[in-house]
């Protein structure tokens, strides 16, 4: 290939949107039934003696843990997917997850043990939070790294559908639980089942990842000497300001994702918000995910045409009207006007989420570019992933949920102003040294 991207034909591209996929679904599957958890039942299994919305809340806190962790996970993993590989690191990412969501679902609860349980859930939490951290950015780099020139949005599509698809089965998993058991035997030990369920997809996604090399783009740069001792001191060094344009530009992006699949959980049954049927909300919710995931490739596809910055801006100003409006299509309190307002925030998060697999790593120099990536990324899982789900519950009691959609019309304005700081990428050479000078800088 001209740029140096490897052919389409040198590897079978299918395994490794394949191995993406998959290790991305089961990652962000782990991580998202503790959402729906949270929104369920463990403000009454680990916080029992605060009870009501401060339950939730502080359910909803240790869901916000990971945020914090992510971060770290990715300046962790990241220095050993940049100096030992792609494969290897996202092997141990999905491990991690794995055996962390298998303990939640064995932990005992703090009628059992104690203050121990939420501590316990807590340091659980931050395993998670790590794992994910440092899962994003490789199964990022995975496809954009083999995917030939002008085709990097189609195949990068592939680890964006490990999140919608993840959305929908959590969410499934958890309404069969529900419509097959009382609450009380739910509460008791119903909500473990889709925790344990999760060591069998592990099992499925490291047979998977076991089955592929490593990136043609990281091997080539191992061969020109390029590898750095400490991948996070170079990209800060060197593009620390498109760290944190990246964060800012995808944090609408998680607001609108996690108000929309797991808030809205806790939002649509509880008689502050809208009180439908547990049944109703879940079901919603799962099929709202596959809506996300269509505009997932709509938009992803769309990337390699009308380019990666085009696509993520046009999301990002929809969000400055979808977030209000989202909230008052659900005010009739239905179920059909619940599913739309849901559909809404999810499709307008997917809207640039589709392509970011490709804009972040084509964005960042090879030498750190997982490190790069995935801080980014995960700065963004901060800002609009964490902060909302702490914030919703006192805001809708304030100012009901329209309050929320308000929030979430001024988080879509902060990632307005960050997109149009980068500049495009689709055309850009990733496997070419960028001597710190970034190819998404600066003012377009």
């Amino acid at each position: 290939m001209a740029d140096g991207s490897p052919s389409p034909t040198a590897v079978p591209m299918r395994r490794v949107a394949g191995a993406s996929f998959a290790g991305t679904t089961i990652e962000f599957y782990d991580f998202f039934i503790y959402g729906t958890a949270a929104a369920l039942v463990f403000g009454d299994v680990f916080f029992p003696e605060l009870g009501g919305i401060k339950g939730t809340a502080a359910a909803f806190a240790t869901f916000g843990v990971a945020f914090f962790f992510r971060p770290l996970g990715s300046v962790l993993f990241g220095h050993f997917g940049d100096r030992l590989g792609r494969k290897r690191t996202l092997i141990v990412t999905l491990l991690l997850m794995g055996l962390s969501t298998f303990a939640i679902g064995l932990l005992p609860s703090a009628a059992s043990i104690g203050l121990a349980a939420p501590i316990l859930l807590v340091v659980l939490r931050a395993l998670q939070g790590l794992a994910v951290g440092g899962e994003w950015a490789g199964a990022a780099l995975l496809t954009t790294e083999f995917a030939p020139a002008g085709k990097r949005g189609l195949y990068s599509m592939f680890p964006q559908l490990g999140a919608p698809i993840a959305v929908s089965l959590s969410s499934t998993t958890f309404l069969i639980t529900t419509l097959t058991m009382d609450k009380a035997t739910f509460a008791a030990w119903g909500w473990r089942l889709p925790f344990l369920f999760s060591i069998l997809l592990v099992a499925v996604g490291l047979y998977v990842r076991l089955k592929i090399t490593e990136t043609p783009v990281f091997a080539r740069a191992l061969a020109r000497n390029e590898r750095v001792s400490l991948p996070i001191a170079d990209a800060l060094r060197h593009q620390w300001r498109e760290v944190l344009l990246v964060g800012g530009t995808l944090t609408m992006v998680f607001g609108f994702f996690y108000i929309g699949s797991v808030y809205l959980v806790s939002y649509g049954q509880s008689p502050a918000g809208l009180g439908l049927p547990r049944p109703t909300v879940l079901g919603a919710i799962a099929v709202a995910g596959l809506v996300f995931g269509a505009v997932c490739v709509g938009s992803a596809l769309l990337s390699d045409r009308a380019g990666r910055r085009r696509v993520v801006l046009t999301g990002n100003l929809l969000a400055l009207v979808v977030g209000p409006a989202a909230f008052l299509v659900m005010q009739p309190g239905d179920g059909l006007s619940f599913f739309l307002g849901a559909s809404l925030l999810l499709a307008v998060a997917g809207i640039p989420y589709g392509p970011a697999a490709a804009y972040l790593p084509e964005i960042f120099d090879t030498r750190y570019r997982y490190t790069g990536a995935g801080m980014g990324y995960n700065l963004g899982g901060i800002l609009g992933g964490a902060v909302p789900l702490i914030v919703a519950a006192p805001i809708t009691a304030a100012y009901g949920g329209i309050g929320v959609g308000v929030y979430l019309a001024g988080v879509g304005l902060l990632s307005t102003l960050c997109v149009l700081a980068l500049r495009e990428t689709k055309d850009v050479v990733i496997d070419q040294p960028l001597d710190g000078i970034s190819p998404a800088a600066a003012p377009a």
